[in-house]
């Protein structure tokens, strides 16, 4: 990533050092993932669509230990892989929005809370800014070469109300809650950065 953009990384540091943890980032750019990767702190499985799975990137990403996920159904194997990163005290990158898009977290999805209130690793909030600034010249899907990408890191904080209930009430209540957080750090990622 640092030889192909600039990036700026604005508080790794509040990422834990061990233990499980949560990485959710907006996404509004392919380059949102693999520019996390590059420059988090600690190894990260993302969840990834399965249609990102094919050819050589397919074999690349599961080599590196990308999670495939079927997105048009409950995945039972994605989702006991995922949490098998958690169990081992990995570093778990998920797109809360389950697409890309306005890279805003306006329509999160359950699956964040569920894995964030099932495990109890604490949620980072992570904001990719810039990379949908302008296209590049060269290849049209990609920043341009050598332009800034912001990525900020937020504090940690838990999914749950403290009560250990996995119940749907609880997880809609939990997905409520992490919105809120998440729309407020890039609210102040974006004050921040100037993006």
């Amino acid at each position: 990533m640092y030889g192909l953009w600039k990036p700026r990384v604005l508080g790794a540091w509040k990422v834990p050092a061990t233990g499980p943890v949560i990485l959710a980032v907006n996404h509004a750019h392919n380059v949102d993932g693999p520019m996390v990767m590059g420059v988090a702190p600690r190894p990260t499985h993302f969840l990834i669509k399965k249609e990102a799975f094919i050819g050589p990137l397919g074999t690349f990403l599961g080599a590196i230990g990308q999670v495939e996920v079927d997105r048009s159904t409950a995945d039972r194997t994605a989702i006991t892989r995922a949490l098998s990163v958690l169990d081992e005290g990995g570093v778990l990158g998920i797109f809360p929005e389950g697409t890309r898009g306005g890279g805003d977290f306006a329509s999160l999805r359950a699956g964040l809370a569920y894995f964030a209130v099932r495990s109890g690793a604490p949620i980072v909030p992570v904001a990719v800014l810039g990379s949908t600034n302008k296209r590049s010249r060269l290849i049209k899907a990609l920043p341009p070469l050598r332009s800034r990408v912001d990525v900020v890191f937020g504090d940690p904080f838990p999914a749950g109300d403290g009560s250990g209930r996995r119940t749907r009430k609880a997880l809609d209540e939990a997905t409520v809650r992490i919105q809120e957080r998440l729309t407020a750090h890039l609210e102040n990622a974006r004050r921040l950065t100037g993006h």
